[in-house]
């Protein structure tokens, strides 16, 4: 997998809007499916006033300009669907249809959710969180261009070098420092080509994996 430097639920629960941007081959999933619990507030981060905007305004807006994206899917709470539509979709002017499908139980269910309201002719998918704001059209485009440069490349992620020092900890007992050198902060977006990332999930479902991102 290339990296650029720096139980779901059904698809017929999204509401879709239009049909996908023509000369481009990727579809983003927005996910912000949060509660704010581990935030401390009920809003969620992605609601939060950014600039005058929900913070998840900013990440939406990145991926309509990008080029290569299509289509946009962003995965909330259920129970959150009339806010999303009201304080976030309705105060943008996007160029690219908008999907909304029912976030899960985990982020992992939230993403396969995403994933189903995808368009089948976009080949590749962007995962974005959408408490990441500061995304950077330029990134976007340079992650899914690994990927569609790479036929043998089953996605490309975005991610920084780690310069904290790392410490390997047993109980409360420091055991070792690894090489840091080795060790790369995972961050989003995350593309994959779609069926790739489908088979993925329908494994995972399969063995009762659970991951993050």
């Amino acid at each position: 997998m290339g990296a650029p430097a720096s139980t779901p639920c059904p698809c017929a629960c999204a509401e879709r809007v239009g049909e996908a941007a023509s000369g481009a081959d990727t579809c983003a999933i927005i996910v912000a499916g949060g509660s704010g619990e581990r935030f401390g507030d009920p809003r969620g981060k992605q609601f939060v006033d950014l600039c005058g905007l929900p913070l998840m305004c900013w990440s939406i807006m990145a991926f309509d300009r990008a080029p290569s994206v299509g289509a946009i899917v962003v995965v909330c709470a259920p129970d959150r669907v009339a806010q999303v539509e009201k304080d976030v979709l309705s105060q943008l002017s996007l160029a690219k249809p908008v999907t909304l499908a029912p976030s899960g139980a985990t982020r992992q269910d939230s993403v396969c959710s995403g994933l189903d309201a995808t368009p089948r002719d976009l080949p590749l998918v962007a995962v974005h969180d959408a408490a990441r704001p500061l995304i950077e059209v330029e990134q976007v485009e340079a992650c899914i261009a690994t990927v569609r440069m790479d036929e043998a490349l089953a996605g490309a992620i975005l991610a920084s070098r780690c310069t904290d020092t790392l410490k390997l900890v047993e109980g409360e007992k420091i055991v070792a420092t690894p090489d840091r050198s080795f060790y790369w902060a995972a961050q989003t977006p995350q593309v994959f080509r779609r069926r790739v990332l489908l088979a993925a999930h329908k494994a995972a479902a399969h063995e009762g994996y659970q991951g993050t991102d």
